[in-house]
């Protein structure tokens, strides 16, 4: 489930009403983009559930995650994924093994260093209304992919009116699945060095490396 963080959060309702461009929706996507890449460098802490009604599935996840450009290291309950901006290591302690690839910018896979701009490139979006929770004043949006045969049909999105500021997203796919990610902590402009951003082997006598590039 952890992998799914960065694979595509998207949605695909087939109907006319969700099939455009609607203005209202890219003027706060606009805004909140315009927000976050105004940040070199931040930190938030995570909140993931999956459920699943269907199949009984109601699981859990916490995590962390320090960004800095395309450079990012996410640490979820059983994974850990570094990306330098040019190698992306999946690091799986409970296995003690590493997966090593490359890290492709111009990919259609959702990463978190792309969230915030993931609407520009094979989206379609509508703005469906402000909705307020625990007093807080939310605009919800959904996202549609523009393939209708994409694995993830519906991302809904909740910015705080007030600020622009992404309180949670839920991507849906085909088989029923819900995935929800919520930031609990916001933390800008915090200081990093690049190497931190990168898995270092010989720090882990006896991992196995699975070299994939």
């Amino acid at each position: 489930m952890k992998k799914l963080f960065l694979a595509a959060i998207l949605i695909f309702l087939g109907t006319s009403t969700y099939a455009q461009y609607d203005p209202k929706a890219l003027e706060i996507l606009e805004a909140m983009s315009k927000k976050y890449k105004a940040i070199p460098t931040f930190e938030a802490n995570l909140t993931s559930s999956l459920t699943n009604e269907t199949e009984g599935v109601n699981d859990e996840f916490k995590g962390k995650i320090t960004v800095k450009g395309e450079k990012f290291k996410l640490s979820l309950d059983e994974q850990e994924i570094y990306n330098n901006g040019t190698t992306v290591w999946t690091y799986l302690p409970s296995a003690k093994e590493v997966n090593i690839d490359n890290y492709d910018p111009g990919s259609d896979d959702i990463n978190p260093t792309k969230i915030f701009d993931m609407y520009k490139k094979g989206f379609k979006y509508l703005y469906l209304g402000d909705k307020t929770e625990n007093g807080v004043v939310l605009e919800e949006i959904d996202l549609v992919p523009e393939k209708k045969d994409a694995q993830y049909f519906k991302i809904k999105m909740f910015i705080v009116k007030k600020d622009k500021t992404i309180l949670n997203w839920t991507m849906f796919d085909r088989s029923g699945n819900k995935y929800k990610y919520a930031i609990t902590k916001f933390t800008p402009n915090v200081k990093v060095d690049d190497a931190f951003f990168n898995f270092d082997v010989k720090k882990y006598p006896g991992i196995e490396v699975i070299d994939l590039r």
